[in-house]
């Protein structure tokens, strides 16, 4: 598999857009309604993603018949995942929430090879087993301390296997639309959905955002709902399912660092040790096939 370097660049600047979020969002959340800030993300972001459009030409029209489909794509891949790993972020740290958040990529691995036809070579589940060691190293101080903050970990692993789901379920759509249309859309659904949980849960605590709150929620609507996810689907539909998903384990990574530079979170032995590992699982899925005699043992 060769990446294009239309997806390198994607994949570089999706890594850093989103693995930096993860302590810019629990900044926002500490002060904040977590489900109405994430409402207020969405909504921000909507009008980027559709004045990218519209500058791109991409039209916004989705045939009728492909309504369903689109929905449950929305609600696989976004309201689960929004709605449960904010939650997430509220109560856990930054770090291990990213690291809980990706282990959607072993989740999508395995259900892709058992539910989707997918074929997994020996270095990809090489590839599989390294990242599950390097979470399993990344939680190893989050499980002592489980029957503390269960919610918060059970959220994350729902939301990551939902997400999974999601991913491979975009990766076999045929809908004939562009990945920025179904990216549009499945924002302005979810905007919805988390603006009624937000007003079913969180309406006694609504108050006006702090300015760290605003800040955190303005990075959010610009770069992540304006720029990643779009990034991120383009991403799923065209690269193959194992690719998509284990290539991006670096988000997580920068996410426990640049939790600990930027809130002071204690990094341990098996947070480097998880480095070396989350390197292996993408060099075991991008780096390109030998050529010659090996390449037929």
């Amino acid at each position: 598999m060769h990446l294009s370097r239309q997806q390198l660049v994607l994949l570089v600047l999706l890594t850093l857009a989103w693995g930096i979020n993860w302590p810019i969002m629990k900044v926002g959340v500490a002060d904040f309604p977590p489900l109405t800030f994430r409402a207020l993300s969405i909504w921000l972001g909507i009008p980027v993603l559709g004045v990218a459009m519209l500058l791109m030409k991409v039209p916004f029209f989705v045939p009728r018949e492909k309504y369903r489909e689109l929905f449950w794509l929305a609600f696989a891949n976004m309201f689960v995942w929004h709605g449960l790993i904010i939650l997430a972020v509220k109560n856990l740290s930054s770090g291990r929430a990213a690291i809980l958040g990706y282990t959607m990529p072993i989740f999508s691995a395995l259900f892709g090879a058992w539910f989707f036809g997918s074929q997994l070579q020996r270095r990809s589940w090489l590839g599989v087993a390294a990242a599950a060691l390097g979470v399993s190293l990344l939680l190893w101080h989050e499980l002592t301390n489980l029957s503390g903050r269960p919610i918060g970990v059970l959220c994350a692993l729902a939301a990551a296997a939902t997400w999974a789901v999601g991913t491979q379920k975009l990766r076999n759509t045929t809908m004939p639309v562009a990945t920025l249309t179904i990216s549009f859309w499945m924002t302005v659904m979810t905007a919805v959905v988390m603006t009624g949980l937000s007003a079913l849960f969180e309406m006694p605590q609504w108050k006006a955002p702090p300015a760290i709150s605003w800040a955190s929620i303005l990075y959010n609507a610009v770069i992540i709902f304006g720029f990643a996810h779009a990034a991120w689907f383009f991403l799923a539909r065209t690269l193959p399912p194992i690719a998509s998903t284990l290539s991006v384990m670096m988000i997580p990574i920068l996410g426990v660092f640049s939790g600990a530079l930027g809130l002071g979170e204690v990094l341990h032995w098996q947070d480097w040790a998880a480095v070396v590992l989350m390197v292996v699982a993408i060099a075991s899925v991008l780096a390109p096939k030998r050529s010659g005699l090996s390449s037929r043992t």
